[in-house]
């Protein structure tokens, strides 16, 4: 990872904002988080009389039935997980180093969130994703039929887009990505995803043109002269929890303005994602979770405008 961009980022991670809202999200309101100062975030600070409600999802708390493969049981019982290890196909394991486990349960690397339990996470502890950044220069047409990269109007710099979706749960744009499943390496959610939710595999029926749409993308995410690591680590995500939280693998992807056109297919939206489109990256763009972090971080690495 190029050391300003990870400097830069980790700066901004150093405390988290978004899981330290008033409201735990998706609970029409009715979940309040203890509000932390942030000169009590860390957990080595004292404060005697922090104890913030105990929250987990109803569809977590499955009385009968089986839980999904992705979800974890409230209480382990005679159950001990591996905590800070690969535990069976369950990657247990931070990006942040070791984590602390109190009373069994795993404590939130960057500390205090104002809420207990597991929120509407599948797993205590890290719960892994992977977001990939696709992205190209924003070019037109010139007066000979080339195409030329495009600067933007204050700071001449050239502007950059990035494949953005909206969000069914939310509402919120994003970047196309999601959770890494149990047994599954992060290089193919990071292709899984962006099929799934840019280009809406799942609904493309014929056998030819789905084979054709993998294969094509699947060469792009191998060409390593396209790659970047963007972050490794802790994701400052409203669904964060004292003993829950979200860490990404986070890459970015870029095609370069000789054959953009000929690198991916036609975009849309599928499994998750509301819309899928492309969107010139700016330091305006509101964005989910830290995800303008990270497009912040892109646009530094690429030399483009912000």
């Amino acid at each position: 990872m190029n050391s300003k961009i990870g400097s830069n980022f980790m700066k901004k991670m150093q405390t988290h904002v978004k899981c330290r809202g008033k409201f735990y999200p998706r609970t029409n309101e009715s979940i309040r988080r203890t509000q932390v100062p942030d000169d009590k975030v860390p957990w080595h600070v004292e404060w005697a009389e922090y104890s913030p409600v105990m929250y987990t999802a109803p569809h977590l708390l499955r009385t009968s039935g089986e839980l999904p493969d992705w979800a974890d049981p409230e209480d382990f019982g005679s159950v001990h997980p591996k905590w800070n290890a690969v535990d069976v196909n369950i990657n247990r394991k931070s990006h942040m180093g070791v984590y602390e486990v109190h009373f069994n349960k795993p404590r939130n690397p960057q500390g205090r969130t104002g809420l207990q339990g597991r929120g509407c996470l599948g797993r205590w502890g890290p719960n892994h994703a992977a977001d990939p950044i696709v992205t190209r220069w924003k070019t037109a047409k010139g007066e000979n039929g080339a195409s030329k990269i495009l600067t933007h109007l204050k700071t001449s710099m050239p502007i950059l887009q990035f494949v953005a979706i909206k969000r069914k749960d939310c509402g919120e744009w994003a970047i196309p990505g999601g959770m890494v499943d149990p047994g599954e390496d992060s290089t193919s959610t990071l292709l899984r995803e962006f099929l799934e939710e840019a280009l809406n595999i799942e609904e493309t029926s014929a056998v030819e043109e789905r084979r054709s749409i993998v294969n094509q993308v699947s060469r792009f995410f191998r060409d390593i002269a396209i790659r970047q690591l963007i972050h490794s680590g802790y994701v400052d995500d409203p669904r964060n929890t004292d003993n829950a939280w979200m860490e990404t693998i986070a890459f970015n992807f870029h095609q370069p303005s000789e054959n953009a056109d000929n690198c991916l297919p036609s975009l849309k939206a599928g499994s998750d994602a509301a819309e899928a489109v492309w969107v010139d990256i700016c330091h305006t763009n509101s964005l989910y979770a830290s995800h303008s972090d990270f497009l912040e971080a892109v646009a530094i690495l690429r030399g483009a405008h912000w």
